[in-house]
């Protein structure tokens, strides 16, 4: 089902005018680091005694208020509100499509503008509601370069990163869509936690590899978790990647976020044709960084994502080479029944063989949850995301489950 109510419609037409904005060359303030945003404002002329006043004052207002509009910060001089607005821009990008699933999970669809020489691109990013929680699934990237022969998202070649700001802003409008900042409303009949934040858990497991993206999803990720501002917990953001191994160490020591690890296969052969990034940082260098990530304990374990291949990864033996593999790493498998999409060769495992994998590593010690399937009806699911800005070029956005990206981080 497609929704476009007439707070949409308004939101499309403010979010065609930030496109504008960075077209004119209008910067934006989201996705500066305090720092960044205090040299901005000196820049236009803000007084160095009042910068970090002033720097406070933004950061609040962008974080803890949720505001898209200087007009609407309040304690700040009509002056000031309009020297900031003729030389920055804090509108969302534009949300194309909206969709709810009969579970009540939601898929948008945001363009955003042209960076430098290129043309406007699109990606899709998830929230799925559960019991005590609500997950957001955020891209990182436009399209993706891994080529992971099960994946359908991974059929899209790389269009470019995603900036801080672009990330950033999936987080910002799912919040304002859902209600989840001060004085906002739950759109009526919304599926959402009965408690506490709508939006309380994130996971970067949407379109591209986030470490293939390092110092943008590093900066976004700290301006989510800042006490001061959007106020995340680390603990209840999962940062997933495929495997590459330097930027793990980098992401442990730099970012300090909950690590997933797609993994999907318990030796290097059948590795390197699931998930080629393998051939470059095999299964021992990544299970070496793994077992060297800070603070892991029972309570802060790494998630393994596995997907049910039917006859080629899902036999006894592979699960015993698994529980032996991840000896030491405090750990929890996901195991993903797949959906098989058009063209592609693999089959999901029989749900009986599924079973019996998970009954034998949770016998281990590995919680190794059976993920349901989430919004299938409207193509949400992780692996199933795939714009439509493929080098600007339209394609057909087919069905695939690959994976499930509820359920990550603590509760």
């Amino acid at each position: 089902m497609s929704v476009l109510s007439e707070t949409q419609s308004f939101a499309r037409d403010k979010s065609r005018d930030a496109m504008l904005a960075a077209m004119n060359g209008k910067p934006t303030l989201i996705g500066l680091s305090r720092a960044e945003m205090g040299e901005a404002l000196a820049e236009i002329g803000v007084a160095e005694r009042q910068v970090k006043m002033r720097v406070a004052q933004l950061w609040h207002w962008l974080y803890v208020r949720g505001v898209s509009d200087f007009s609407d910060m309040l304690n700040i001089s009509r002056d000031m509100r309009e020297l900031l607005d003729r030389h920055f821009t804090i509108a969302r990008p534009e949300i194309v499509e909206e969709q709810i699933s009969t579970d009540g999970t939601r898929k948008w669809l945001f363009r955003f503008p042209p960076r430098g020489a290129g043309r406007p691109v699109e990606i899709e990013t998830v929230y799925i509601p559960e019991e005590g929680r609500g997950t957001l699934c955020i891209s990182s990237q436009v399209g993706c370069t891994l080529t992971c022969s099960f994946c359908h998202t991974g059929t899209q070649k790389l269009v470019r990163n995603l900036t801080a700001e672009e990330i950033l802003s999936q987080l910002l409008i799912a919040r304002d869509r859902l209600g989840d900042f001060p004085d906002r409303g739950t759109p009526d009949g919304a599926i959402v936690p009965a408690e506490g934040r709508k939006v309380s858990n994130i996971v970067m497991m949407g379109m591209g590899e986030p470490l293939y993206n390092f110092e943008n999803v590093k900066k976004a990720l700290l301006i989510a978790s800042d006490g001061d501002g959007l106020s995340l917990s680390k603990r209840r953001i999962t940062l997933s990647t495929s495997g590459v191994v330097p930027e793990i160490y980098k992401a442990g020591e730099e970012i300090g976020v909950m690590l997933a690890i797609s993994l999907h296969a318990v030796n290097d052969d059948l590795r390197d044709m699931l998930v080629p990034i393998n051939k470059k940082y095999p299964l021992k260098d990544l299970l070496d960084a793994c077992r060297a990530y800070p603070s892991l304990s029972n309570s802060k374990r790494i998630t393994f994502e596995y997907v049910m291949l039917k006859g080629v990864n899902d036999s006894l033996e592979d699960a015993k080479e698994l529980v032996r593999m991840l000896k030491g790493i405090p750990a929890k498998i996901n195991l993903i029944p797949f959906n098989p999409w058009p063209g592609v060769n693999y089959q999901c495992s029989e749900w009986e063989q599924i079973e019996k994998f998970a009954d034998y590593v949770n016998n281990a010690g590995y919680a190794s949850p059976i993920r349901t399937p989430r919004g299938r009806d409207i193509l949400a699911a992780c692996g199933q995301l795939k714009s439509e800005s493929e080098r600007m070029k339209k394609t057909e956005r087919l069905a695939f489950e690959a994976a499930m990206i509820a359920g990550h981080g603590e509760d």
